[in-house]
């Protein structure tokens, strides 16, 4: 089986490797059964931000979120990370995710 590659908008690379340890190796695991076409552990749908587009949720010291959308052939595109600071996700955040989930689009377009 071969494994899709990860493709990373915006900052959100550099925002996953500014989770504390735990949270990034959970994150890391989460990404890599989604990458072999398994589902991750705690994920939920978010079409706040864009079709197809779920969260990753992850408890490690804290509320950690990973936005993706695995829905296109080429890779699964890594929109968004962040801590949740509060129990809604802040429009902010969401907003971010949406903004880069209309660039993957735009930048997809023929």
């Amino acid at each position: 089986m071969s494994t899709k590659p990860l493709l990373w908008v915006g900052t959100a690379l550099a925002d996953v490797r500014r989770f504390p340890a735990a949270a990034r190796r959970r994150a890391g695991h989460e990404l890599r059964l989604l990458q072999h076409g398994l589902m991750p552990s705690h994920f939920k749908p978010m079409p706040s931000v864009g079709q197809g587009v779920s969260e990753i949720r992850i408890r490690a010291g804290g509320a950690f979120r990973v936005f993706y959308v695995a829905r296109f052939e080429e890779g699964i595109y890594v929109l968004h990370a962040f801590e949740k600071q509060s129990r809604r996700t802040a429009r902010l955040d969401v907003e971010i995710g949406a903004r880069r989930y209309r660039e993957v689009i735009a930048s997809r377009r023929p």
